[in-house]
């Protein structure tokens, strides 16, 4: 049975099989993986100290650079490992609103087409009730059906496709 965890660098080794199952050249699609800002995740303390800035950028009491915002980061887990990941950004900025929306996630490619994503939107959803949300935009890649699928089986109405820097985006927002 899946859970929602906070990152942990205990699952150091089983992150880096997860990541490696990514096509080559790339990493795990995740937001959280751009806090490392280039670092070697296979070194244990480099690995360590990008966990805890993961679990920092939740604390709204925390500055962050310009142009992030808080956002709340959980692994999904099984059988004690590391299948996937998803994020909750509590605000929308700019670039949010247009592309990223409020919600990122990923499944490492060996556990996909099981239900993870749509278990794990799932779980967030209170969470961002939680927060005071009253709706979440959440945006996937126009050719990814999977994902689509995943946001429509939580509630999402697609609002609109369109042209972002980082490519062509269907947007829905889940009602909370």
């Amino acid at each position: 049975m899946p859970e929602l965890i906070a990152p942990t660098a205990r699952l150091h080794s089983s992150w880096l099989e997860a990541d490696a199952e990514a096509r080559p050249g790339a990493r795990l699609d995740s937001a959280g993986v751009r806090l490392a800002a280039g670092e070697g995740f296979a070194d244990p303390e480099l690995f360590a100290a990008w966990v805890r800035r993961l679990r920092e950028q939740s604390d709204p009491t925390r500055p962050l650079a310009e142009g992030w915002v808080h956002a709340t980061h959980w692994w999904i887990v099984e059988d004690g490992a590391y299948v996937g990941a998803i994020d909750l950004r509590h605000e929308l900025n700019d670039f949010l609103l247009r592309a990223g929306g409020h919600v990122g996630y990923s499944i490492r490619p060996s556990a996909r087409r099981r239900g993870l994503a749509t278990w794990a939107l799932g779980a967030v959803l209170p969470e961002a009730r939680a927060l005071g949300l009253e709706r979440l935009l959440v945006t996937c890649d126009d050719d990814n059906i999977a994902s689509a699928r995943t946001i429509e089986r939580n509630g999402g109405v697609l609002e609109d496709v369109r042209s972002t820097e980082i490519g062509l985006k269907r947007r829905y927002w889940i009602e909370l």
